[in-house]
């Protein structure tokens, strides 16, 4: 099933870019208006998040995710064959923020939310980097897509790291200078070992995981965000954070990112994944609240 399956995205994938977007743009109406795809959940969160918004505004921003939601989806297709100079031309970034510290020895944490399109930005970063590449992924429960993804990955040298398994997995690369990239807004399977930070005026959880790692292994910490110029094209902006990470800081640490990623959403609010129930878990008084 996997070679059949990988066959027909691949010829697919060699379809140009043009035609792709037409082909998204037919999905976008049907996943929008005729499923109605987690559009609740969108709503929802895109209610709590800018509640003085219009139902018109936040309307606005739901399609324009749904686009690019589709768009991003059907480019990662595009992985399957596109070359590399393809991504070098419609992926850019200021990657000497993170190469800097290459050339001084550090091993480096990236990270970023769920922003489109994370997947061409790990093949992009990989190959402008002197860093060994390291990628916390979430298994599919497909085992088909789930081996299609990891190639898709992996295509750059990416080494992958299950996120059920980090700890052991990380473990061989952790005396070694390498590149971590994380998705650190995931919500946390396990609220009882979370943080709650004001997150859009609301208790979310969020896991301290990301920062007691870089604290553990001193490891420089930067935080990165991917824009859409135009249709095609991305950029990835690398900020960095704490260059040496203190013990006893993760919570500082951690609340530096929610803060961060709370003001590249409000600047680029289409650009975040809102059919996520980033919300999903209801806030106790017994849990804390980070002021």
């Amino acid at each position: 099933m996997y070679y059949i399956i990988y066959f027909f995205l691949y010829l697919f994938s060699l379809l140009p870019l043009r035609a792709l977007y037409l082909i998204s743009d037919f999905c976008y109406f049907i996943v929008y208006y005729v499923a109605g795809y987690r559009k609740k959940v969108v709503m929802q969160n895109l209610t709590i998040a800018f509640p003085d918004k219009t139902l018109k505004e936040r309307t606005r921003i739901a399609k324009n995710f749904y686009h690019k939601f589709i768009d991003s989806m059907i480019e990662t297709i595009k992985l399957l064959s596109a070359p590399d100079s393809f991504f070098e031309k419609h992926f850019t970034g200021n990657w000497e923020v993170v190469e800097k510290y290459y050339l001084e020895g550090r091993s480096v944490q990236l990270h970023m939310g769920h922003n489109f399109n994370w997947e061409w930005g790990n093949v992009t970063t990989v190959k402008h980097l002197s860093y060994k590449f390291l990628g916390v992924y979430m298994p599919l429960g497909n085992k088909t897509f789930d081996r299609l993804f990891k190639k898709i990955r992996s295509r750059s040298g990416t080494v992958l790291l299950s996120a059920h398994k980090m700890s052991a997995e990380f473990l061989p690369h952790r005396n070694t200078q390498y590149c971590l990239g994380l998705v650190a807004d995931q919500s946390p399977g396990n609220v009882q070992k979370a943080r709650w930070f004001n997150f859009f005026n609301r208790p979310t959880a969020f896991t301290m995981g990301p920062a007691k790692n870089a604290i553990k292994n001193n490891t420089v910490v930067i935080f990165a965000f991917i824009s859409r110029p135009k249709r095609s094209y991305y950029n990835v902006t690398f900020s960095l954070a704490e260059a040496f990470p203190k013990p006893g800081e993760e919570i500082e640490l951690t609340q530096k990112f929610v803060q961060y990623l709370e003001a590249v959403i409000k600047e680029n609010p289409d650009m975040w994944l809102w059919s996520h129930r980033r919300w999903k878990h209801e806030w106790k008084e017994e849990y804390g609240l980070v002021e």
